[in-house]
C-alpha cells in the first residue's frame, strides 16, 4: 500500500505499552467524513487504561482513547450536504489518536477563519461551557474552584467574566499562577485541610461559598469541596472519579442544604452544544485557552504524553498529539 491508501493509529496494547499501527484508510459510510487530523488533545480520562486495570482487554481499537481530535476533511459520504472536503472542523469522534478518523457529520463544527492554525480540541473546551452553564454562576457570587489544570483555567476565566470572584485552590505554585492570570482574585495553596477551609471562612465573611467546582477526581478535594459550599450553596462534580468509589460527609450537605450537581454530559448533541459556545468565544477573542496548551507530542509519543499528563511536571497543564 502506499501513503495515500494507509493511515497511522496508536494502539494500546498492553498496560502502559503503546504501539502504532499503519492500517488502511477507512472510507466514510453514510452521513461520515473522514478527518485527516492535525491534533488531538489528551485527556485525564485516558490515565484508566492507561494504568491497566484488570477489567480491559487488549489490545484497544486503533486511535482508541483519543476523543479531542480536530482536523480537516478530507472525504464525505453519502448523503452528507452541509460539510466538504477541505472543512476544517473539530470532531467529536473517538479514535483520535491517529493520522485520520471517521466522525459522524452530526458531530462535527465548522471552525471559522479566526481560528486558523490554532488548536481546537473541541471536546474538552465545550465540557468546559456545559459545567459553567450547570454551574449557575451569577455576577457577585464567590465561586471557589479546586483544581486549577486546563479545565479548572477555563472556569476560572468564564466565571470571573461572569462578574464572581474566583478562590483558586490548587496543588502546584505553577497553577496558581495561571489561576491568577485567567482572573482567580484570590489563589489558596492545597496543603492543610484546616488552614484551607479558614482561609476560605475569612476571605467570606463566614458565609463560604455560593458555587464550589471540584475538578480534581480525588477523594479529599471532594471532601473540601462541601465545607466550602456555602448554605444553599452547590456543589459542582466536575473532576472525573474513576478509580473507584468515593464517601461523602452526608450530614453537612443535609445541613447546609447543599445541591450537588454531577456536570457530566453523555448525550452527544449537549457536547455540540457546549463545543459551538467555545467556538464563538475562542473565535471573538473572548476566551484565548493557547497558553494552556503546554505540551507537545508526536503520535509515536503518545506514551510521554500519557505519563505527562498523570505525573503533571512543572508546567504542564495539556498536552496535545500532532500525527
Amino acid at each position: 500500500m502506499n501513503a495515500t491508501t494507509t493511515m497511522r493509529a496508536a494502539v494500546l496494547s498492553a498496560p502502559q505499552t503503546i504501539r502504532v499501527d499503519d492500517l488502511p484508510l477507512p472510507e466514510p459510510g453514510p452521513g461520515q467524513v473522514r478527518v485527516k487530523l492535525e491534533g488531538c488533545g489528551v485527556c485525564a480520562s485516558n490515565l484508566g487504561p492507561w494504568s491497566g486495570p484488570e477489567w480491559l482487554q487488549y489490545p484497544g481499537e486503533p486511535g482508541g482513547m483519543g476523543h479531542e481530535g480536530w482536523g480537516v476533511i478530507e472525504a464525505v459520504g453519502d448523503g452528507v450536504t452541509d460539510l466538504a472536503v477541505g472543512d476544517r472542523v473539530a470532531a467529536l469522534s473517538y479514535n483520535s489518536y491517529a493520522s485520520h478518523d471517521l466522525a459522524d457529520a452530526d458531530k462535527v463544527l465548522k471552525l471559522p477563519q479566526a481560528l486558523a492554525g490554532q488548536p481546537f480540541p473541541g471536546e474538552p473546551l465545550g465540557c468546559a461551557f456545559n459545567i459553567f452553564k450547570r454551574a449557575d454562576i451569577q455576577a457577585g457570587q464567590t465561586v471557589a474552584i479546586l483544581g486549577i489544570g486546563f479545565l479548572g483555567a477555563l472556569l476560572t476565566r468564564l466565571a470571573t467574566d461572569a462578574g464572581a470572584r474566583v478562590i483558586a485552590i490548587s496543588r502546584r505554585d505553577y497553577s496558581l499562577d495561571v489561576a491568577r492570570e485567567f482572573g482567580a482574585a484570590e489563589t489558596i495553596p492545597m496543603t492543610d485541610h484546616t488552614m484551607i477551609i479558614e482561609r476560605v471562612k475569612e476571605l467570606t465573611d463566614g458565609k463560604f461559598c455560593e458555587r464550589v467546582i471540584e475538578a480534581v477526581g480525588k477523594q479529599w478535594p471532594l471532601d473540601l469541596a462541601g465545607e466550602l459550599t456555602a448554605e444553599r450553596g452547590k456543589l459542582i462534580v466536575a473532576g472525573y472519579h474513576q478509580d473507584g468509589p468515593r464517601q461523602v460527609n452526608m450530614w453537612l450537605w443535609n445541613w447546609r442544604g447543599i445541591d450537588v450537581i454531577n456536570a457530566h454530559e453523555r448525550d452527544p448533541q449537549v457536547y455540540m452544544d457546549g463545543i459551538r459556545e467555545a467556538i464563538d468565544a475562542v473565535a471573538s477573542g473572548r476566551l484565548d485557552p493557547s497558553p494552556l496548551y503546554t505540551h507537545r507530542f508526536k503520535l509515536d509519543e503518545l506514551a510521554q504524553a500519557l505519563d505527562a499528563t498523570r505525573d503533571r511536571p512543572m508546567g504542564f497543564l495539556k498536552a496535545i498529539i500532532e500525527p
